[in-house]
């Protein structure tokens, strides 16, 4: 029986994981970098995940960031937490989620191969047999379930949920459809996330598709802005939002899609320029060069002129 599911509602904050010139984990950094986050307004943190570079850390590292993030939260927001790898790797790191006390488990796809979509279910079911902490399925390459798949997750007790990081709105909609026809309380109670980069840019797309639960990475530099587009989203105020995103979010996605891993780079590089102490990224990620940091630090002075006017 999954454990009691902590609210998750109001904007979704994915802290970043700083590291020190020599690529050492800072838990220091980390200690402040959340603080701020739960000062800026965050209804939940999901830690160690992708934006906090999961697939970077090691399991001590990973262990190490769950618990300082408890030991500074204090139980204001709830601190989920990321797991994965292939299957050992992702049953593990539920585990050692659970035994860290997170709130929940974000699981993120297999590592390196993909199979049919009963495997892909059959991996969820491998992962979670030893918890019953609630999880939240990332629904993305090369974990992308049809409805049929997703509504077997029904079935897997302690998953409460499904993040879209894949991006085909046609494809959830008929999830989301599928599931809620099932017609049972834990069919209607199933969390739907919308888990794409920036997914500020999507969220009225999906949330005409009942998909309201977004994560904001902009929260780690720009948490101002942040929450004057959640407001705006919740609120029907269609001119605020589309100002923020033709002022801010659509020229940040623009220089995001510069080069691959940029979801994260840039982030950080957006925190460093607001003074957070994060750090670098480790590979196979690289940082922005001296000129688009240049552009970037445009973009998010933009954002705040158009906060400012609104």
């Amino acid at each position: 029986m999954a454990l009691p599911l902590a609210p998750l509602e109001g904007l979704l904050a994915f802290p970043l994981t700083p590291f020190s010139d020599d690529l050492s984990l800072d838990l220091d950094a980390f200690a402040q970098h959340v603080e701020r986050h739960v000062e800026a307004g965050a209804g939940a943190l999901f830690v160690a995940c992708g934006t906090g570079e999961f697939s970077s850390l090691s399991p001590a590292e990973h262990a190490a960031v769950l618990a300082r993030a408890r030991e500074v939260v204090r139980g204001r927001v709830p601190v989920w937490v990321g797991a994965g790898g292939g299957a050992a790797g992702a049953r593990a790191t539920v585990a050692a989620a659970a035994d860290g006390g997170a709130d929940g488990v974000l699981l993120l796809p297999p590592y390196l191969t993909s199979g049919p979509p009963d495997g892909l279910v059959d991996f969820v079911r491998y992962a979670v047999a030893d918890t019953s902490t609630p999880v939240v399925v990332y629904h993305r390459s090369p974990g992308v379930f049809t409805e049929s798949a997703a509504v077997s997750l029904l079935d897997v007790d302690p998953v409460v949920g499904l993040k879209d990081g894949f991006g085909d709105v046609e494809l959830m909609h008929r999830i989301v459809t599928a599931v809620r026809s099932v017609g049972t309380e834990r069919a209607e109670r199933f969390l739907f996330f919308n888990g794409l980069p920036t997914a500020e840019v999507s969220a009225h797309a999906y949330s005409a598709i009942g998909v309201t639960r977004y994560s904001s990475a902009v929260h780690c530099f720009a948490p101002e802005i942040a929450h004057r587009f959640h407001r705006a989203l919740y609120e029907g105020d269609s001119a605020v939002a589309q100002a923020l995103l033709r002022g801010f979010y659509l020229p940040l996605v623009a220089l995001r899609n510069e080069a691959p891993g940029f979801a994260v780079s840039l982030v950080k590089a957006a925190a460093r320029l607001r003074g957070e102490r994060v750090g670098p990224v480790r590979p196979p990620l690289a940082d922005p060069a001296a000129e688009q940091i240049g552009r970037l630090r445009h973009i998010v002075e933009n954002g705040h002129r158009v906060l400012k006017e609104l």
